[in-house]
């Protein structure tokens, strides 16, 4: 009985033993991925959809046209007068030399000042507005080009017209008023030019074979 003990101790260390390890199978810890659920919500839970952002498109510049105004000036040459008007983004101009030569043109101004004006029988008018102050370009007309400068003008200096039946003929005159008073114009009757006479730059008025007309401001 003495001899026994040492086995019984042995046998019930061996049976405690066995005892633990069940313990642990069932009550161990628990997986990687459980315990990262539980210590994670997050990892649970879909991540939301980022909201996309539009960039709002800038909004763009405002257009300036060019101021209204009016312009007169000479060519280079000295041979002939230019006159031009600018309203509301369009131009109206007039060459004349004041005995036979005359184009009237026409055509848009740019925001930048620049236009290209055109008349009849391939006339051109190519010019650049500078500072509100001066128009500078070329005419092409007749297989010439002539350069020019027109400063801004101030009533009653600028471009007038006048258009009327006197006497059967259908009369078609055209004036620049220069800024230091003189006066250019073609007066064309039936289709047959010559110099223009003076009209009233007060009141535009003239008198052509006896009948008092009126030549008015022209404006595109």
């Amino acid at each position: 009985m003495k001899r026994s003990g040492p086995v019984v101790t042995l046998l019930a260390g061996l049976l405690l033993g066995l005892f633990m390890l069940s313990m642990n199978s069932t009550t161990g810890t628990k997986s990687a991925s459980t315990a990262y659920a539980e210590e994670s919500p997050e990892a649970a839970t879909a991540s939301p959809t980022p909201t996309r952002t539009t960039a709002s498109s800038s909004p763009s510049p405002s257009r300036t046209p060019v101021p209204d105004a009016d312009y007169a000036g000479r060519t280079t040459d000295d041979s002939a007068s230019v006159a031009v008007t600018l309203r509301d983004g369009k131009a109206i101009a007039y060459f004349c030399d004041g005995r036979a030569k005359e184009s009237w043109l026409k055509g848009d101004v740019e925001d930048d000042g620049t236009m290209k004006l055109t008349g009849k029988h391939g006339a051109e008018l190519n010019g650049t507005l500078k500072e509100g102050k001066r128009i500078s370009g070329t005419v092409d007309i007749d297989g010439g080009q002539y350069a020019f400068t027109a400063d801004k003008a101030k009533k009653p200096s600028g471009l007038y017209r006048a258009t009327a039946t006197v006497r059967g003929a259908k009369v078609d005159g055209g004036w620049i008023v220069l800024p230091d008073g003189r006066q250019v114009g073609i007066l064309t009757r039936d289709g047959e030019s010559s110099p223009a006479p003076r009209i009233d730059p007060e009141t535009g008025a003239v008198t052509i074979d006896g009948q008092q007309l009126t030549a008015r401001p022209v404006t595109p």
